[in-house]
């Protein structure tokens, strides 16, 4: 439940953090967690009590949503020293299925889950570069058994992925010890057996950080960078109850949704989105409760996860981008320092650093928003714990600055293209059906996009040089969503919004950083559309023939339990009566 008291969204949800696995409401990576690990099990059908009592052995030491002391809920009341390490736990259908669950229950989970990743590649545009044969060895195996041999569920194989583990650690050696405990878990249970695959060289996890820039001391210290140099990880949604009351007021501008304007409040405000869009068994944005198997408390305070290995032709995308600038630069008057930059801007929707060219629309503007901001990338490279507090407010406001606006003042696309990635993702007030209406009190926020959002998790994996570029290798990075619907959220959004260019007014054309710009070679590869300003001189800029930035590399979809679920799972007590 929310109300809005002024200018603040005020939560009044009360959520029992203990039950709620932490990765839910913490993006590790951005709270001091830049090194990870990533585990995939099977277990033998034969020997599910083998697998339950892993599930009873780690759960005691699975990380949940109980406030830190440190970040942004610190002064909460009841928190706790965060971690070194922290510990999570998901499980795919047929992983459920391989721990004895009841089919009662299984039955009753959603059709997208239970077919899994594999079964859903039509609608994710898994096709061409993307498809499964292209996927990483513990990828292929797991698509071949769900959607490619006829088998049946009497092999003994159907469903390779049955269990997803999770290390983030703050260091290294932290990581290691982190491991080895979770190496000495499986040993002792023979009915698992840790999947390979992950790569090319077919590592028994796989790993994932983030990338790391010289700081103060000539420290290496974890930025929020990708490996097209991007900003990322900034608009993660607010749902109520994620954060302490103060810190939400704070933090919901641009990342909750928009209030419908009204006669009595004319300026629409941010408010937090509704629990349910995330959690199961709370209310969601349509006030109601998710469709859930039974019993109740079961999927309580569980979500489901995805999980997608998204590999980066970082090669492709340096050589594509130098080559469109150059034409570009020339028929928009550019320097070709310029041109370079405003065109990676025009496909992504923001600057390099985060700044969205909502806020700054030129090259001249960005370069007077960084000189205005030039201490913040100094400050966020210090832990956050040693920031002075007038540092730590100027890099509130500069977050503020990167996530706090709409488009609404860019009913046109001049400012940041209709097609962009940002503008897909998210599209906030963008598809208002009374955004171009005469009547401002009329329009309704985010009302066709608040039930879209995913919460982003994950880190890059992998290194790629910005010296010297190249497709082949390992980087990319490793995308987590978490949401309570696979369909209405993760899937909508893949499909309509990523691979689909209608509601954007841009045809078939898909997303220009990680569409899938060739299905096959009978049809055309896809472009981009620059709109340029009605009042000057260049004319539109049509960036043609975009090849795949990003190809998918393999993942499933998975259920991420709460805590007393686990408990559940590990006595075999999920009784759906």
């Amino acid at each position: 439940m929310r109300r809005v008291d002024g200018d603040t969204a005020v939560s009044t949800t009360h959520l029992n953090l203990a039950d709620i696995q932490g990765n839910v409401v913490r993006a590790y990576g951005r709270f001091g967690f830049p090194c990870a690990r990533y585990y995939f099990l099977r277990v033998d059908p034969q020997q599910s009590a083998d697998g339950r009592a892993l599930v009873d052995r780690v759960r005691r030491r699975i990380t949940t949503a109980v406030r830190w002391r440190e970040g942004p809920n610190e002064t909460a009341p009841g928190a706790v020293e965060p971690p070194d390490s922290t510990l999570n736990i998901a499980f795919t259908f047929y992983g459920l299925l391989a721990l004895g669950l009841p089919t009662s229950v299984l039955a009753r989970m959603p059709p997208e889950f239970i077919e899994g990743m594999p079964g859903r590649t039509y609608i994710l545009g898994d096709e061409g570069d993307n498809a499964p044969e292209h996927w990483d060895p513990i990828w292929r195996t797991n698509a071949e058994k769900r959607i490619g041999s006829g088998q049946t569920a009497a092999d003994g194989e159907l469903g390779h992925v049955h269990i997803w583990l999770s290390i983030n650690a703050r260091s290294m050696e932290q990581m290691e010890a982190a491991h080895e405990t979770l190496m000495a878990d499986i040993a002792a249970h023979p009915g698992l057996r840790l999947l390979p695959g992950h790569g090319a060289d077919g590592a028994d996890y796989q790993a994932a950080s983030a990338i790391f820039a010289p700081g103060p001391d000539d420290t290496l210290v974890p930025t929020g960078k990708e490996h097209f140099g991007f900003t990322d990880g900034i608009g993660d949604p607010v749902f109520d109850g994620r954060y302490e009351p103060d810190v939400q007021a704070r933090r919901v501008k641009g990342r909750g949704r928009l209030t419908p304007a009204t006669e009595q409040q004319p300026d629409q405000q941010w408010v937090p989105l509704a629990t349910g869009e995330f959690l199961l068994g709370h209310a969601d944005e349509s006030q109601e409760l998710p469709p859930t198997a039974p019993p109740w408390e079961f999927t309580r305070n569980g979500t489901f996860m995805v999980f997608r290995k998204l590999h980066q032709n970082v090669k492709t995308f340096h050589d594509y981008t130098a080559e469109q600038a150059a034409l570009f630069g020339r028929l928009w008057g550019l320097e070709a320092e310029a041109a370079l930059a405003t065109l990676k801007a025009k496909l992504v929707g923001r600057w390099s650093d985060g700044i969205p060219l909502i806020a700054a629309p030129t090259y001249d503007d960005w370069r007077r928003l960084q000189s205005q901001w030039r201490d913040v990338p100094a400050i966020g490279l210090k832990p956050r714990t040693e920031r002075t507090p007038a540092e730590q407010a100027r890099k509130d406001a500069f977050d503020d600055l990167l996530a706090n606006f709409t488009f609404g003042d860019d009913k046109d696309g001049i400012k940041c293209p209709y097609g962009a990635h940002l503008r897909r993702v998210n599209t906030r007030d963008m598809l208002d059906p009374e955004l171009h209406g005469d009547n401002p009190e009329a329009r309704t926020g985010s009302s066709l996009n608040k039930r879209r959002r995913i919460l982003r998790r994950g880190l890059p994996y992998g290194h790629a040089d910005p010296d010297n570029p190249s497709d082949d290798g390992e980087h990319g990075v490793i995308f987590i969503a978490l949401c309570a619907s696979l369909s209405r959220q993760f899937e909508f959004l893949q499909q309509q919004w990523i691979q689909y260019g209608l509601d954007f007014n841009t045809g078939n054309d898909t997303c220009p950083l990680v569409g899938n710009h060739r299905l096959d070679d009978r049809r055309p590869a896809t472009k981009h559309v620059i709109a340029a300003d009605p009042a000057g001189d260049a004319p539109p800029f049509i960036a043609a023939n975009l090849p795949n930035f990003v190809t998918t590399r393999g993942g499933d979809y998975f259920f991420l339990p709460g805590i007393n679920a686990l408990r559940m799972i590990a006595q075999g007590s999920v009784d759906p009566t």
